[in-house]
């Protein structure tokens, strides 16, 4: 495909319709195809072969703007099974995560695959997804919304197993957990990660969180154990009005990174220990 052409709209594509109102709507560009709401009707013959960000007319006289949905924009939107990560804590796991371009990465649960979709792009087509859920509705969920943005995808790779009793992969640089009880996977995460890999579990509550950092800790081979919690919030800036807006996106969950270290060895009996090390 030309540099040229994967910005012109096709048929099959989809396309996301705003409003004057900032309402948006996902819809699958077919030929000779009409859609209709409050606003009038469009055809979708207007939007193909026009390029992205093309704004259109509806029968009513509304304009609207058509554009190829970015990614957070169709993880809000698309098709699901299960609530899905936001987008603001997945730009934390891909960060904190530390996913990088030809990555090894295991991710467990699928869900509806909008984590998914974030981490198959992060790792290119050089990195590897290896993405585990225990049902089979909701790889087929997953597959199908990783599918609509992201059509070639031969390195991700879906699985149906249960990461609490093993880990097949080996030599895998990041681990991301989406699961009630991550805890359960740290004794696997040892032995499937490099030297140094990264272990990231997204979990909605403190008790949560509590235990996995237990669990963390006690098996002795992971450092650098931190928890964030991400709010957001927009604002309206209309003219002269500049102020926050009245809702924000607050407490979705909280994301721990832990590292992979050698095994902490206490100091010799009858040492002493000195300055900040002494009082942890």
């Amino acid at each position: 495909m030309s540099t040229e052409s994967r910005y012109i709209f096709k048929d099959g594509e989809q396309a996301l319709i705003i409003d004057r109102r900032g309402r948006r709507y996902l819809v699958t560009l077919k030929s000779d195809k009409d859609d209709q709401n409050h606003l009038g009707t469009f055809h979708h013959d207007d939007i193909i072969g026009e390029p992205d960000g093309v704004r259109i007319r509806t029968s009513k006289g509304h304009a609207l703007i058509v554009v190829k949905p970015g990614m957070a924009d169709f993880i809000r939107i698309m098709p699901r099974v299960a609530t899905v990560v936001y987008p603001k804590d997945i730009g934390a796991i891909i960060t904190y995560g530390d996913i990088f371009p030809g990555a090894r990465v295991l991710e467990a649960g699928s869900g509806s695959g909008a984590l998914t979709i974030a981490l198959a792009r992060a790792v290119g087509e050089r990195g590897r997804i290896f993405t585990y859920d225990i049902r089979e509705d909701m790889t087929a969920r997953a597959q199908q919304n990783l599918a609509a943005i992201v059509p070639e995808h031969p390195h991700v790779i879906f699985k149906n197993g249960d990461v609490y009793e093993a880990i097949p992969e080996t030599d895998l640089d990041r681990i991301v957990l989406d699961l009630p009880e991550p805890w359960q996977v740290v004794p696997h995460a040892v032995d499937a990660l490099v030297p140094g890999g990264v272990v990231t579990c997204f979990l909605p509550t403190v008790l949560q969180v509590h235990e996995l950092v237990g669990a963390l800790e006690d098996i002795n081979t992971f450092g650098m154990i931190e928890t964030t919690e991400i709010f957001m919030r927009t604002w309206a800036v209309r003219g002269r009005s500049v102020r926050p807006d009245h809702r924000m996106i607050g407490h979705t969950g909280f994301i721990t990174t832990a590292r992979k270290t050698t095994p902490y060895i206490p100091p010799p009996a009858g040492h002493e220990l000195e300055g900040d090390e002494a009082s942890d």
